[in-house]
């Protein structure tokens, strides 16, 4: 039987799976924008697009006990979407790129 397109034809569809991402981009846009799919997250990565903190002074501002908040962070930074630094004893996060943020405010001017 004989692939019928409506609007498609054979040429246009080579291109089109020619342009696809590879499989094992998807895999990772997918894990990418899962961070952005857990409100306690987004409020984290918010947080740090303004200044960088720590695991104390975001469960202050965030009201969010420390447990949940360093569980979190250290799913951003398997991700690569926060970093750290030693200050003493003190672990300082913040946004590992401007990007996050960017893709954050378009996501919220894109409704």
């Amino acid at each position: 039987m004989e692939n019928k397109f409506l609007l498609l034809n054979e040429r246009n569809k080579r291109d089109i799976l020619g342009a696809l991402p590879t499989e094992s981009d998807i895999l990772k846009l997918a894990d990418y924008f899962q961070n952005f799919s857990d409100s306690t997250r987004i409020k984290i990565l918010s947080c740090l697009s303004m200044m960088n903190m720590c695991v104390n002074d975001l469960s202050n501002v965030l009201g969010i006990n420390q447990t949940t908040i360093s569980h979190q962070l250290k799913q951003l930074k398997d991700q690569n979407l926060v970093s750290y630094k030693r200050d003493g004893k003190i672990l300082i996060y913040g946004l590992t790129s401007d990007s996050v943020n960017d893709i954050m405010l378009y996501a919220i001017n894109a409704f």
